[in-house]
C-alpha cells in the first residue's frame, strides 16, 4: 500500500458565518498527482493553504508525511514550507530581479550559498523546467506560462517532497498550459514529488491527475481516477464535468 504524504481528518473551516470546509477527509499518497476540483468558493484553495499554515482549521487534524501540522508553532512553519512548497496563481516573482536572480534568492538566503554557487544551482533548477535560456531576462519579458515555470523552479530550490499548485494553468494559452501540465507530471514521475493541484482546467484534470477529488459543500463528494470520475453515476459529478466542458460555471450549492 502506498505511503501517505498528506492527510486531512474531519477538517472544518468557517469564515464569519460561512462554513467553507465541513468535515474534509482526504489522503494523498507519496508521489501522487491529485487534482482538487469543484466550483469557485467551495474551499479548494482554502484546503491547500491549511497544509502550510497560511490558514488554521477550526477543528480537525492535518498530517504531512506522518506528522501533525495543523497545530505547530510559527517557528516550525519554515521547515514545513521547505518540504511542502506552494506555487501561487500569480507566480509572485520579483520584477526588479532577473529570472536567475529570482530562483537564486532562496539559495542565497536559506542555503547560504555564495553568489557564484547560487547562480550555478539556480541555472540547474531552471534547466529542469526548461527555462535556462531565459535566465538573464526580467520576468516582465516572459509570457505568463514562462513565469509559471520560473516559479516552479524557485519552489524546487528547497527540494520539497510536495508541491502545491493553485490554478497553475489559469489565464495561460493552451500551448503554455500543456507545458505546465507536462512539467507537473514530470515532477511526479522523475523526481517523485507529490503534487496537489487546484484546477478548473478540464484538459489538465484528465491528462495529468492520478486521482481527482471533487469538493462539494465542504467535503469530498467523489474521489477516484480520471476514468472513474468520467463514469461516475453521481449527478453532482456529471453536472460539474458538463459545466467545465461548456465553460465557466457557478452552481448554487457547490
Amino acid at each position: 500500500m502506498p505511503k501517505t504524504m498528506i492527510e486531512f481528518r474531519d477538517v472544518w473551516k468557517t469564515f464569519g458565518t460561512h462554513a467553507v470546509l465541513r468535515g474534509l477527509d482526504l489522503t494523498v499518497a507519496v508521489g501522487e498527482v491529485l487534482f482538487l476540483i469543484g466550483t469557485s468558493g467551495v474551499g479548494k484553495s482554502v484546503a491547500i493553504k491549511h497544509l502550510i499554515g497560511l490558514l488554521r482549521p477550526d477543528r480537525g487534524q492535518i498530517f504531512f508525511d506522518g506528522e501533525r501540522v495543523d497545530d505547530i508553532d510559527e517557528r516550525d512553519l519554515y521547515p514545513l514550507r521547505r518540504r511542502c512548497a506552494m506555487v501561487f496563481q500569480n507566480s509572485t516573482l520579483l520584477d526588479s530581479m532577473s529570472v536567475v536572480e529570482n530562483v537564486a534568492l532562496p539559495l542565497l538566503k536559506h542555503e547560504r550559498l555564495s553568489p557564484t554557487d547560487a547562480r550555478r544551482a539556480a541555472l540547474d533548477f531552471l534547466d529542469q523546467v526548461h527555462m535556462a535560456p531565459f535566465a538573464d531576462q526580467l520576468p516582465a519579458m516572459l509570457s505568463d506560462g514562462m513565469r509559471k515555470r520560473v516559479a516552479i523552479a524557485r519552489a524546487l530550490t528547497q527540494r520539497p517532497a510536495c508541491v502545491l499548485f493553485d490554478e497553475p494553468t489559469t489565464g495561460l494559452d493552451p500551448v503554455s498550459a500543456r507545458r505546465v501540465d507536462a512539467l507537473i507530471k514530470e515532477l511526479a514521475t522523475r523526481l517523485k514529488v507529490t503534487c496537489m493541484v487546484v484546477s478548473h482546467d478540464l484538459t489538465s484534470i484528465f491528462s495529468v491527475a492520478d486521482r481527482i477529488a471533487l469538493l462539494y459543500q465542504g467535503r469530498v463528494r467523489a474521489l477516484g481516477t480520471p476514468a472513474e470520475l468520467r463514469e461516475s453515476p453521481d449527478p453532482v459529478v456529471g453536472q460539474f464535468l458538463r459545466g467545465l466542458s461548456q465553460g465557466p460555471m457557478e452552481t448554487p450549492g457547490f
